[in-house]
């Protein structure tokens, strides 16, 4: 109704009542409908100005109500975070279930019933399956954290050649950069810096690749903190001649 794409249509003097909280996380979300439906005139009503919240979630005394109406011999609370699970719980205690057949199990856990006995018999791998275009659970968090770090502070590549004996550069340092904020032209004040280190790197013997690399992304890396406060993917290319 807010995108005006819904048969109902919204207009000046209509009034509009919200009775469900704001599920955390999802403020901007609702705030975003709530500054729409205002535009187009109608009066919202929702929990910060008015008395219309309306629970989706029994209360305790209504809990309590099914809990001696079905006297379950085991009793396992299966919504909610751990404060929850753990009132439930307390409530199932109160009206006569053994405190040994009361489980608490989170996602994963294996609860088995045998002989009338509820109780915790192992667990199995379990936790968020990621798609991906065509591939499914394929992406990993390293992956997802490259993503938001390329989305956020896009990146710095550089490339070098050295020495394959004594590691002394042979060309370069080249230096793109992409969604970093980093106008080319300020590259040419770590060029040197990188050059240094490098000749120091090559007068103490070292000469693996790896190892140049990760001096490479340091220094870079320190360069752009100081003078930019960001943290940009950093990609060092060396190659070896």
């Amino acid at each position: 109704m807010a995108g005006r794409d819904h048969p109902i249509r919204v207009a000046e003097g209509d009034t509009v009542i919200l009775a469900s909280s704001l599920i955390p996380g999802n403020e901007a979300a609702v705030y975003r409908v709530i500054n729409g439906l205002t535009r187009l005139g109608a009066r919202v009503v929702h929990r910060e100005n008015a008395l219309v919240h309306v629970s989706g979630h029994a209360a305790a005394g209504e809990l309590l109500y099914v809990l001696n109406l079905t006297r379950p011999g085991n009793f396992m609370p299966v919504h909610g975070e751990w404060r929850h699970m753990r009132a439930h719980a307390r409530l199932a205690s109160l009206t006569g279930v053994p405190d040994g057949n009361i489980v608490i199990a989170e996602d994963g856990v294996v609860v088995d019933l045998v002989d009338g006995q509820a109780s915790i018999a192992g667990s199995v791998p379990c936790g968020y399956v990621y798609v991906d275009g065509l591939s499914v659970g394929e992406v990993t968090e390293a992956s997802l954290k490259d993503r938001r770090i390329l989305g956020e502070e896009g990146f710095v590549s550089v490339v070098i050649v050295v020495d394959s004996t004594s590691g002394k550069l042979v060309a370069g340092p080249e230096i793109h950069a992409r969604g970093s904020g980093i106008d080319g032209a300020a590259f040419g004040e770590v060029r040197p810096r990188i050059e240094e280190a490098l000749a120091f790197a090559a007068t103490e013997g070292i000469n693996d690749a790896h190892q140049l690399s990760q001096l490479v992304r340091r220094v870079v890396g320190r360069w752009v903190n100081e003078n930019y406060r960001r943290r940009p993917m950093i990609i060092p290319v060396v190659v070896e001649v």
